[in-house]
């Protein structure tokens, strides 16, 4: 890493999280109710935990009070969407309520809780990704709604719909997957009727690293919230190891991080991505510390990535504030601007600093690699 912006003993949790706290008072500043700022009220809450700094727990309460109001209501939040974008920030809804046991934090994940429910599936069971994307499977759903169906399940005592959540996670993974590379495609049209979806397969074009790292994480997280003797729960786990083993057969030699295109990392235009890398490492990372992956398969890989990480997406400004850069903005498939996911429309999607897409796994793997090197 650059001298000047630290190294791997650097104090980062703590930088990055009074970055936050510093810089972002006020998280949205549309006052939107959007999955990425639940994704770093996740990382913040983390580092909250491993520092018992009640600073970070109270950013966390100070910005979701913006959107919840003493009723439990949700400002911004529309159930008629069934968009599994907007459950997301029901995990940082349930760490509050674990927190401070308030009624209107219950009250807010109910209704969260009570969408999915109700959310549109596909004829195969997997959830819709949006009403507006009827019969479509997104990898990014998982991470966005599936977490937290199994967390609410496991906190208040049900186990009425787990099935259903190990039917998701299995079932996205078999209508996703290659086997020619062992990787997951971004999106999957049962009805094969989106102008994006192959005709024989339903899937979209491209490997999409960040769709891929929002479900490697979604993997490891919802491990701890399903029983040890669900069944299921091992096919799971066996797919995430493959899945882990894919990526790392395409990941950038150099560095063992991964490309916007996951596996054409030689191909012009394409360039190493931060947000997807970011989630694969914090994914591996929790998932060596909870003892899902071995040190013997992975430490080695673990501890080469994180410092290129470092050095190729981290930079510290004048403020000692931490900058998380070269992050794709976004990423999606149809809607208005009719994207048609081709490697030509990865590329044109601008990259950004400080997204919270990118800023929310940095949070995360900074502190698992925290505590791993202390």
């Amino acid at each position: 890493m650059y001298p000047k912006y630290g190294d791997i003993k650097t104090d980062w949790p703590n930088l990055a999280a009074q970055t936050m706290v510093s810089r972002e008072p006020n998280m949205n500043l549309k006052g939107k109710w959007e999955y990425e700022d639940g994704l770093m009220l996740n990382g913040v809450y983390a580092i909250y935990e491993a520092t018992g700094k009640k600073q970070y727990l109270q950013y966390i309460q100070d910005n979701l009070d913006r959107f919840i109001n003493d009723q439990g209501q949700i400002k911004g939040y529309h159930r008629e969407e069934f968009n599994l974008d907007h459950i997301n920030n029901g995990k940082a809804v349930l760490d509050l309520y674990e927190e401070t046991h308030l009624e209107k934090y219950k009250i807010a994940a109910d209704t969260l809780y009570d969408q999915l429910l109700h959310q549109p599936k596909t004829d195969s069971g997997i959830f819709w990704h949006k009403q507006i994307y009827p019969y479509q499977v997104w990898l990014d759903g998982l991470y966005m709604g599936s977490v937290f169906y199994a967390r609410y399940q496991k906190l208040f005592g049900i186990q009425d719909n787990l099935d259903d959540v190990v039917k998701q996670f299995l079932g996205a993974y078999d209508v996703t997957y290659d086997a020619k590379t062992g990787l997951c495609f971004h999106a999957y049209d049962e009805k094969r009727q989106q102008f994006w979806a192959n005709k024989d397969t339903g899937h979209s074009p491209h490997f999409w690293t960040r769709s891929i790292g929002w479900f490697v994480m979604a993997m490891v997280d919802v491990l701890e919230y399903l029983p040890e003797d669900l069944t299921g729960r091992a096919e799971i786990l066996a797919n995430l190891k493959a899945l882990l083993n894919a990526l790392r057969k395409v990941a950038d030699p150099q560095t063992s991080l991964w490309y916007q295109i996951t596996d054409e990392g030689g191909r012009p235009m394409n360039y190493l991505e931060s947000s997807g890398s970011l989630m694969i490492l914090n994914a591996i990372a929790k998932a060596l510390r909870k003892g899902y992956l071995t040190e013997t398969d992975w430490g080695t890989f673990l501890d080469t990535a994180y410092p290129n990480a470092l050095a190729q997406f981290i930079s510290i400004d004048r403020h000692q504030y931490v900058n998380v850069n070269k992050i794709a903005h976004v990423g999606g498939l149809g809607g208005p601007d009719q994207r048609d996911g081709s490697f030509a429309y990865y590329m044109s999607e601008p990259i950004v600093t400080n997204d919270h897409k990118g800023v929310g796994p940095f949070l995360m793997l900074c502190n698992e690699m925290k505590q791993r090197l202390d």
